[in-house]
């Protein structure tokens, strides 16, 4: 954890673990302090949709576990748990999403769900990747 939870703890990081599609740029000048009320700005482009982002980090427990929430954005609610665990000699990061979005019952199954399972798939990859 002592290696793994740094690199998350620098928010210029983020870049790396967002697949290009997405054209994402942290718009809040670097280096940012990470800690419980920290506010960053983002910005995507989401089906050649420009989106601002703005989330606030509502819950920071370094080495342990820290929480985004989504001011504002394109989701109704994001709140989004990263955990960190000792597995052996390696740690265990999970990543815990819970949202909703704008006409759910019909955005989620034709775009959002395919949208975020080929993000978090290509955070997955790139975090074994930099980690192996």
């Amino acid at each position: 954890r002592n290696e793994v939870f740094p690199f998350f703890a620098d928010a210029g990081n983020l870049e790396k673990l967002t697949p290009e599609f997405l054209n994402f740029r942290i718009l809040t000048p670097l280096p940012i302090e990470m800690r419980q009320g920290a506010r960053i700005d983002y910005k995507i482009r989401l089906r050649g949709i420009p989106i601002r982002w703005r989330t606030n980090i509502s819950v920071w427990q370094p080495n342990e576990r820290f929480v985004d929430e989504q001011i504002r954005g394109p989701y109704r609610q994001w709140h989004h748990e990263h955990i960190f665990e000792d597995q052996g000699d390696q740690t265990l990061m999970t990543d815990i999403v819970h949202y909703r979005v704008w006409f759910g019952t019909i955005l989620h199954p034709l775009m959002v769900e395919k949208d975020l399972q080929r993000i978090f798939g290509y955070r997955q990859n790139k975090i074994v990747e930099l980690f192996s």
